[in-house]
């Protein structure tokens, strides 16, 4: 029988952004989205205040200033440094590691029972926090959707423990009481309309989910929910995926720091949207056979002209390559680009995604010797890149001063990721 754990880091983001400076360690720090908009991480400090998620930055000035609120610009590289860092300490404990999201994982434990799931659990939180400073909470249950609603006791100390929660040794008239003190909408994959038409049929604890007849939740909701009540009642539904499934499309938008009203500008954005979605793209060596491009003005600002335009349009024969990716998209885009528009965000999604190793060219394709340098000149722009840092070697229809870039004004380092960022240490 399998049993699984999720390894969650607590106020990940900004618990990322303390790592390296003493100062902030009790201060209440937040961490804000794109162009420094509203808040999408709190530490415990910040939540203690009443700080609530997605409050905008600009209306929570006064309360900065009173409270000492310290506020960070999104620093993605070094989040996605630090979590490759946890998953490799996590690694350690067991092969089979499924990286669900940047702050958490889920480990399939089956053959450690003699060490004790608990104690095992206990040992990932201290070596965590010993080697990279960070704390994290441990669910364990039989199921996936059981390991995830333990580390949501363990978050919250709803059984006891020191972060960890492990449910395989909690009774199970025990487990009644406690689920039955858990709102539904706690459960992983029930959300708030989910949640609201549960409630309508008098299930709003966790428990009364659990109770529920299987198939009347998939007569009345889906296979997914059936799914998740059977996950509940300790039927595992969900097994481990150890590789992370190859992404059916691929979208790379930004909102800009400023409005943008020429069509270079827009070029030099979406073109670099492309680069960076085609880089994914390559890297699960798969290919595109469609893409979209789209703009839009500031739909928060209903008192100036809006506008907003996407086209698809399929490619002559699919493909990764950096410089075909960008030619179509600017096709698209001055096809749907109008003048005297002030343009707040661009993006591009390529679609109709396959496998390299399936790929079927077309009557007019290129040669096979032309394909194979194609294929090998984007080969070492991604190396070169991967070395030196993105960016280093790019097409010329991207830009060079990027005016149009997201407002970062208070981006901490990369202290992980970058030479020149790297935290020193001075003796007095």
């Amino acid at each position: 029988m399998p049993v699984f754990a999720l390894v969650d880091a607590n106020n990940f983001y900004a618990s990322c952004e303390k790592l390296f400076d003493p100062q902030l360690r009790h201060r209440p720090v937040v961490v804000l989205s794109n162009n420094d908009g509203c808040v999408v991480a709190r530490s415990a400090e910040a939540k203690a205040l009443g700080i609530p998620m997605g409050a905008p930055w600009f209306k929570l000035k006064d309360e900065a200033r009173r409270y000492g609120i310290v506020a960070f610009s999104s620093n993605y590289a070094l989040y996605a440094d630090i979590s490759n860092r946890v998953v490799e300490i996590l690694s350690g404990f067991t092969p089979n590691i499924e990286v669900y999201s940047i702050d958490e994982s889920f480990l399939e434990l089956s053959g450690f029972e003699r060490v004790g799931y608990e104690a095992y659990g206990a040992q990932m939180r201290h070596r965590v926090a010993e080697w990279l400073g960070l704390a994290v909470c441990v669910g364990i249950g039989p199921t996936k959707t059981l390991a995830k609603l333990a580390n949501h006791c363990a978050k919250k100390g709803l059984a006891g423990g020191d972060g960890v929660c492990d449910l395989t040794t909690i009774a199970t008239t025990e487990q009644t009481g406690l689920f039955s003190k858990i709102e539904v909408r706690e459960v992983w994959g029930v959300g708030r309309k989910i949640s609201q038409r549960l409630e309508a049929m008098g299930i709003h604890s966790v428990q009364q989910l659990r109770d529920a007849d299987a198939e009347t939740i998939r007569a009345r909701f889906s296979v997914v929910l059936e799914r998740t009540v059977r996950e509940l009642q300790g039927v595992t539904c969900l097994d481990l995926e150890d590789v992370a499934p190859e992404k059916q499309q691929i979208m790379s938008s930004r909102s800009f720091g400023t409005l943008i009203y020429d069509l270079e500008e827009l070029e030099e954005a979406v073109a670099s949207y492309v680069a960076r979605a085609a880089e994914k793209l390559r890297a699960q060596d798969s290919l595109a056979g469609a893409l979209q491009v789209y703009i839009r003005t500031n739909p928060f600002k209903p008192e100036v002209p809006q506008y907003q335009r996407a086209v698809t349009v399929p490619l002559p024969e699919a493909s990764a390559d950096t410089r075909i990716l960008t030619h179509w998209a600017l096709r698209v885009l001055r096809r749907i680009y109008r003048p005297g528009f002030g343009y707040h965000k661009a993006g591009i999604t390529l679609l109709d995604i396959t496998p390299r190793a399936n790929q079927q060219l077309s009557l007019f394709a290129s040669g096979e010797v032309a394909q194979s340098r194609n294929a090998h000149l984007m080969q070492a722009l991604d190396s070169i890149n991967a070395r030196y840092g993105r960016g280093t070697l790019r097409l010329a229809a991207e830009g060079v001063a990027k005016s149009w870039q997201m407002r970062r004004g208070n981006l901490s380092p990369r202290y992980t990721t970058e030479w020149d960022c790297i935290p020193s240490a001075m003796a007095r």
